[in-house]
């Protein structure tokens, strides 16, 4: 596989995981399945990638700002 191709095939799977995950958020909050966080204004998430077959785990915090 040439280096174009993969870096393609990277994008393409982060622009899935991006564009799925913003419609989850914004779902999530939208029917108020959010618990305690609303008084705060915020809502802590976290993302986990891995990779089947390897050792890759990675993780992200983050929080996101509510309206």
């Amino acid at each position: 596989m040439s280096e174009d191709a993969f870096n393609m095939s990277i994008r393409k799977f982060l622009k899935e995981v991006g564009v799925t995950s913003q419609r989850k958020i914004e779902e999530t909050v939208r029917d108020g399945r959010i618990g305690g966080q609303i008084g705060d204004k915020t809502l802590k998430v976290r993302m986990t990638l891995t990779a089947e077959g390897t050792g890759l785990s990675h993780v992200i915090d983050g929080e996101i700002e509510l309206p």
